[in-house]
């Protein structure tokens, strides 16, 4: 059996007296791609920063590969491999596309293994090849958010976080997102998508949870979940 790499056991959360998760409980195993759908609200993007170390739990435990990490400090997990791609993709608009991706490896202290990494970009995504002297503000949504996993894959994650990468996008650019995705797991990347678009998550998932009122109401396998009346009436329209 494939060996978790994140575990989220009874987890809660507060901003001030507002409880974000309640005793939310979750794994994402090596190697796959989980999806965490719900609602605005509902408390995916609090997971996430969670995670990442932006914020702490107030209870339960947060686990990565065998160690606690529920204190660990944010820049401490991206040296370690556990990056997150912010929603809204949150490049350097005045920056050109190199310059955003450089940034990707700013605590890579090999230059040589960097500009690899950036040259391993430009192979997946030869329109930020074309655009790499262009300004990041410049770009389109689809490529503004191609350029923003691609800044997060420099840093040679073990773990990518995605936030909503589908948000405000075209369905034919949703679609090589989602594509860009599944290549950088095939890669041997484990992956934790939250998205509000259901059927775009769930066809790249190995897996699924469904999060609501902070805590996960549904889990099981993706195409078994693409399947429910209740995911597809809810998520799917």
């Amino acid at each position: 059996m494939t060996t978790a790499e994140l575990e989220l056991r009874d987890v809660d959360l507060f901003y001030g007296r507002v409880k974000a998760l309640r005793q939310l409980t979750l794994e994402v195993r090596e190697k796959e791609i989980v999806a965490l759908l719900g609602n605005n609200g509902a408390g995916k993007t609090s997971t996430l920063s969670m995670i990442s170390g932006l914020f702490r739990a107030h209870t339960g435990t947060v686990t990565w590969r065998g160690r606690d990490i529920s204190r660990a400090k944010p820049w401490d997990l991206v040296r370690d491999g556990l990056i997150q791609v912010p929603e809204g993709r949150r490049i350097f608009s005045t920056m050109t596309v190199h310059e955003n991706l450089q940034l990707g490896g700013y605590q890579t202290g090999d230059q040589r293994a960097l500009a690899g990494r950036i040259d391993e970009v430009y192979q997946m995504l030869p329109r930020l090849a074309e655009r790499r002297a262009q300004q990041g503000g410049t770009l389109s949504g689809g490529e503004q958010q191609m350029l923003a996993i691609g800044r997060a894959y420099v840093g040679k994650p073990q773990l990518l976080l995605l936030d909503e990468p589908s948000m405000g996008l075209a369905p034919l650019v949703v679609k090589q997102v989602m594509e860009l995705i599944k290549q950088i797991n095939d890669g041997g990347t484990t992956v934790l998508l939250v998205e509000q678009n259901a059927r775009a998550a769930l066809r790249i998932a190995d897996r699924a949870y469904v999060i609501e009122t902070g805590r996960v109401s549904l889990s099981g396998p993706a195409a078994e979940l693409a399947k429910d009346k209740a995911i597809i009436e809810a998520y799917m329209g």
